[in-house]
């Protein structure tokens, strides 16, 4: 059994399928879902959609507007999903990517009595015997959660982010669909196993199963605190641990005015420019030194306290680089101010990224025509986030993949650059990146740290060498007792298969037609029998049965597209 269809066919599953089918046809991507054989592979014997068209007002919008609209109809799991997206541009195309960025979570609140009920649930306590007070009113809301203001039997004030109730159970319905919409995108779609459409899924799934802990987001929050422990210029909210479990996370209020402020900023005697310039080194320091950084850095997330201080709020989405990654990002950016393309050439092949089938004269070509169009701006208007959107556009032509946490710092860099060009003009990001990156070429070639990586390689090839002559051993033996096999798939053969079963259904269907015409005529030429209007009745039965027949295999075909 394929595993779409392994999926539980409960009613609500079922309701779900339909619902988010339905709503693909209605912005009119019902062209997909026919490639797809959605009802073939469900096996419930008859159409669990109809297909359609979109509406006049909606065919008047592009494309990537459509499917933004059908994102947000979707709900939580698809929104998530389209911000996902966004932060792919190896994946997808550049106006889909700016579409997707408009998403918004528009949910109204969930009512007090079942906040305070998810609260009873996680802490075991009701709300009154935990708190002196707590805001009925949400500071803020959105499709996994909501916060509100409140203050603890000890005086402290605090934030409480409350994950709405249900919406585990909904996310793990949505994301079953999606892994099984994946396989079938992958399987039938030409081109769909270029993009490792199920890969994508599972990504997803990790990654919002991490933002529905909050308990893991309280130790990711634990951990910037410690990496900025020492630092006076940036301060992180305090997690409240007894009050705080995996679907409640209480923090330290902190009061401040928000980074895009900038009127109040002044007004309350702020330096902006040193804002920017903080921001810039916080931000740069989570990449280039701790390898944990913020990747929602958006200005509602970003608040500035007294003394020019950053205060940073919502780790629900982080990004990781390892030490090879904050590396090859490093030799990225100065390849490019350096214009070196064959250096940017070298490390592409190093990461395997490139094969044999690779254009690499073409490469080349436009990865130099990228380098000189960016050597045509001043220093001060590069920006370094555009940048590597920009390079990642030229690799996904070439098929290239780059990894999905480069991904996530290139969107973070261009929302933290656009914050600091706000506040400075002349903000350079640039200037700031450039200290960072050179500190590392610098320790990477440093003789303590090639010491260690000959000691890796040496640990390596010893390895390898004890297992290889048991490992050849044992196929050797595989092939002597004829236990070596080759498994080949036929990808793509269902689909013949299917489309073999229809054409020959239709063929059927026509020689049943054509003989209930052939017959009803010989009937027509007898004169014998029941008689209407002078014609044998079974004769004219026999045309109207054939009529709506070839009606009906006639509108068949006509909505299928293929003539």
């Amino acid at each position: 059994m394929l595993p779409f269809a392994r999926i539980n066919r409960n009613i609500r599953s079922l309701k779900r399928y339909r619902q988010i089918l339905g709503t693909l046809i209605k912005y009119g991507f019902g062209h997909i879902i026919e490639q797809l054989n959605i009802d073939y592979y469900l096996e419930l014997g008859k159409r669990i959609v109809s297909l359609g068209t979109a509406s006049r007002d909606l065919e008047r919008l592009s494309q990537a507007e459509r499917l933004r609209l059908a994102l947000e109809e979707l709900g939580p799991t698809f929104i998530k999903l389209g911000q996902l997206l966004s932060t792919r541009p190896d994946i997808v195309p550049p106006e889909y990517i700016t579409e997707l960025k408009k998403l918004q979570d528009r949910v109204p609140a969930v009512a007090t009595e079942q906040i305070k009920a998810q609260l009873h649930r996680e802490l075991g306590y009701p709300a009154e015997e935990l708190f002196q007070a707590f805001n009925p009113v949400p500071l803020a809301t959105a499709s996994i959660a909501q916060v509100h203001r409140g203050v603890l039997k000890t005086g402290e004030e605090v934030v409480f982010k409350i994950r709405r109730p249900e919406i585990e159970r909904i996310i793990e319905t949505d994301i079953d669909i999606l892994i099984g919409l994946a396989y079938l995108v992958e399987k039938h779609l030409p081109g769909g196993d270029m993009y490792d459409p199920i890969g994508l899924v599972k990504e997803f799934r990790r990654t919002i199963n991490r933002e529905l802990d909050f308990a893991r987001e309280g130790r990711t929050i634990e951990r910037f605190a410690n990496n900025f422990a020492q630092d006076d210029l940036v301060r992180i909210p305090k997690v409240y641990w007894e009050h705080s479990g995996h679907s409640v996370l209480t923090l330290e209020y902190v009061s401040g005015i928000k980074i895009s402020h900038f009127d109040e900023l002044e007004n309350a005697g702020y330096d902006l420019k040193q804002i920017a310039r903080n921001g810039a080194e916080t931000f740069l320091q989570q990449v280039f030194e701790h390898g944990l950084f913020h990747a929602d850095p958006h200005p509602g997330n970003i608040y500035v306290l007294p003394g020019n201080v950053i205060c940073m709020f919502d780790f629900g989405m982080v990004g990781r680089l390892d030490d090879e990654l904050k590396l090859q990002l490093t030799e990225l950016l100065l390849s490019v101010f350096n214009r070196d393309v064959n250096h940017i050439i070298s490390q592409l092949l190093y990461s395997g990224e490139l094969h044999d089938e690779s254009n690499l004269a073409g490469l080349k070509r436009d990865l130099s025509e990228f380098i000189d169009d960016y050597y045509e701006l001043l220093l001060q208007d590069l920006q370094v986030g555009k940048l590597l959107f920009d390079f990642v556009e030229i690799l996904t032509e070439y098929r290239i993949k780059f990894p999905s946490n480069l991904m996530l710092l290139s969107r973070a860099l261009i929302a933290m650059e656009g914050i600091g060009r706000q506040l400075d003009p002349e903000f350079n990001m640039i200037e700031q990146i450039k200290p960072f990156a050179e500190k590392i070429v610098k320790d990477r070639y440093s003789p303590a740290n090639l010491s260690k990586e000959m000691t890796r390689t040496l640990q390596s090839y010893h390895s390898l060498g004890k297992s290889l002559p048991k490992d050849i051993k044992e196929f050797i033996n595989r092939v002597n007792r004829n236990k070596f096999k080759i498994d080949l798939e036929h990808r793509g053969f269902e689909r013949l298969i299917t489309d073999l079963d229809k054409s020959t259904n239709r063929i059927s269907f026509s020689l049943v037609i054509s003989a209930l015409i052939i017959g009803s005529s010989l009937i027509m030429q007898t004169d014998k029998g029941p008689m209407l209007f002078d014609f044998p009745i079974l004769g004219l039965l026999g045309y109207t049965v054939a009529g709506f027949l070839g009606f009906g295999l006639a509108i068949a075909i006509l909505r299928s597209g293929r003539m």
